[in-house]
């Protein structure tokens, strides 16, 4: 018995120093935080328990406020897996079908020569252009409150897709703005009110929600922070967007932790885990290749254990939660300040807590640009010959209702979008010039300069014409 004894004894202290030594490590990841600035909310989950939620800084550095696993946070993208959920509910009561054509559900959205899912819109194939960057092209801040009718007339003004349906992936946050007008016709309810009844309040997330009305409170929220550019202190990121479906969700590492649990033994809807399963398949291109995108999740492999995870970012809020089903470990972190990388934080932290069942593994070099980008960029062409004053002037396009000016300075060309200050254009090939990522790539009529096809990402070939 004495024996045994000693063994429990040494087992208990054993296991003691072993976690004292891994939350030492975990608030190492966390030390620069740990003060009187903008941080973050940590929640390590295992085997079913939040053995592990703590806070690091500041939620409101005008009040000293410090952040602990209660604060609200704005979770950005992270939002769009709420939104599938509520999809594949509305499925299961039979109210829609993720075949329908989204006209079904707006019938006033355009045409665009082939059909337009549901589907598409969830793994991000349709070839939609992303209203977020739209709305920058067209001069508007996103922290700035945005009319839902206005987003909406803004997507609906484009002449074009990106792609056509299912050729490709191109994250686009119109896609799920639009989904949860889809929710909204199909349930007759706002996705805030679907989401609380289905969702929100049988899991008990009492402080999640879909924010639609900037006008309401929200409880223990925290504020958003970036740097300010000489490096000392911070700017207070006050936002007043309330869109929701791309994002709009506000929670805590203590409600996500809920919704985290749910996807092992899910209670919601009829219950069971086949709408779960469901949540984890991704969607097809149209040359049968998976589409990499799953319900609003990503379906990975980190170090050789299976993960799934998705981020978000808006303001200075930053978010990431990131599962390995099957070690039933989690790590949840929600940041206030918009430096952070969480994704990396809660890597490190899974460094930590699974040292003993993850590998090594070599990272391969990152893929190179496609071909014929390289080809545009190597072209042979005299730089000497370029008459940079046939690019000078204004030009508009209808799809923005907004004119960017082309002018010269010294012996470069300058470029302004809408309101934002001027960028420097380089020249890539013939006609083409780069301004900051994007690409201008120069129409001419009559060997006369007439407009550009404007490419910006989650956008391409926006028309300009030469006024």
């Amino acid at each position: 018995m004495k024996k045994v004894f000693l063994f429990l004894c040494c087992s208990v202290a054993y296991l003691s120093f072993s976690q004292i030594a891994e939350d030492q490590d975990v608030d190492n990841i966390f030390a620069e935080w740990d003060m009187q600035v903008p941080g973050a909310a940590l929640g390590i989950v295992e085997d079913g328990k939040l053995v592990y939620a703590k806070g690091y800084g500041s939620a409101d550095l005008e009040h000293d406020l410090p952040i602990t696993p209660s604060s609200v946070f704005y979770i950005g993208s992270v939002s769009k897996q709420f939104v599938t959920f509520c999809v594949l509910l509305l499925e299961e009561q039979g109210k829609l079908n993720l075949d329908d054509k989204i006209q079904k559900y707006l019938p006033d959205f355009p045409e665009y020569g082939a059909p337009l899912t549901i589907r598409h819109f969830i793994h991000h194939t349709s070839g939609v252009r992303d209203y977020l960057t739209l709305m920058y092209l067209k001069g508007r801040d996103y922290l700035d409150n945005s009319d839902v009718d206005e987003v909406y007339e803004l997507i609906k003004n484009q002449k074009e897709l990106n792609f056509t349906p299912g050729e490709k992936y191109l994250y686009s946050n119109s896609c799920y703005f639009m989904l949860a007008m889809i929710i909204e016709k199909a349930s007759g309810r706002t996705i805030k009110e679907f989401a609380a009844n289905n969702i929100f309040g049988p899991l008990g997330m009492e402080h999640t929600q879909f924010y639609d009305n900037n006008l309401d409170l929200v409880k223990n929220r925290v504020f958003s922070y970036r740097k300010k550019s000489n490096g000392i202190g911070f700017d207070n990121l006050i936002m007043r967007f309330d869109l929701v479906g791309s994002g709009g969700v506000y929670s805590s590492i203590e409600d996500l932790y809920l919704w985290d649990q749910n996807f092992y033994h899910n209670i919601l809807g009829k219950g069971g885990q086949d709408i779960i399963n469901k949540m984890h398949k991704e969607g097809v291109l149209n040359n049968g290749e998976s589409a990499g995108y799953a319900f609003a999740l990503h379906n990975d492999t980190y170090k050789g254990l299976r993960t799934v995870h998705h981020a978000g970012s808006l303001a200075g809020y930053r978010a990431q939660l990131l599962r390995f089903p099957d070690e039933e470990f989690s790590v949840i972190i929600l940041a206030n300040r918009a430096d952070a990388d969480p994704s990396s934080k809660a890597y490190q932290v899974a460094d930590i807590f699974l040292k003993d069942k993850l590998k090594e593994t070599q990272h391969g070099k990152k893929e190179s640009e496609p071909e014929e980008e390289e080809i545009s960029r190597t072209q042979e062409f005299d730089l000497s010959n370029i008459d940079l004053k046939a690019y000078v002037g204004e030009f508009y396009s209808d799809e923005l209702d907004t004119t960017y000016k082309i002018y010269r300075d010294d012996d470069s060309l300058k470029l302004i979008i809408a309101n934002a200050d001027p960028k420097v254009m380089m020249v890539k090939g013939v006609d083409v010039f780069e301004a900051e990522g994007y690409r201008l790539r120069f129409n001419r009529s009559s060997d006369e300069v007439s407009g550009f096809e404007f490419d910006a990402g989650r956008v391409t070939n926006l028309k300009f014409e030469k006024q």
